[in-house]
């Protein structure tokens, strides 16, 4: 694996989330440490869709976010920027109030690409809600 850089804290990650989507969403990252990244938002009525279900779009969105915060706990020297480019997320349970948690783990960490796993589980009981994996592809400046 190529060198790496913690490149951030839970204070950087909370304070990136203001007037963005996370923000919008209640995501609060709790931990932050080499290849991890953990978080928790709250089912609030304007994130539950018409069936009075949490919208899966929030899990997904939230494990995806998570994933790619955790690009800068891994690093590598001399990249510059990552993007995702696949996704994919597996719905087992919803809520119709409380809390989730999500925890993004890295599964491969190569100098071209980063992968992703995360679970979404109810923050109350540990019941899994989704499993979520995505790829990133590491930048690097031209040149």
């Amino acid at each position: 694996m190529p060198a790496t850089t913690n490149r951030t804290s839970v204070e950087d990650l909370n304070r990136a989330n203001e007037g963005k989507l996370p923000g919008h969403l209640g995501l609060r990252v709790t931990e932050v440490a080499e290849g991890r990244v953990v978080g928790r938002f709250a089912v609030r009525p304007d994130l539950v869709a018409h069936t009075g279900y949490l919208l899966a779009g929030c899990l997904l969105s939230v494990a995806d976010i998570l994933c790619a915060y955790g690009v800068s706990t891994v690093w590598n020297e001399g990249s510059n920027g990552f993007t995702t480019v696949e996704v994919k997320c597996n719905f087992m349970g919803t809520l119709l109030e409380g809390e989730v948690e999500c925890a993004a783990e890295l599964l491969h960490g190569g100098r071209s690409t980063q992968i992703w796993d995360a679970t979404l589980t109810n923050a109350a009981t540990g019941k899994k809600l989704a499993v979520f994996r995505c790829t990133q592809m590491i930048l690097y400046p031209r040149g």
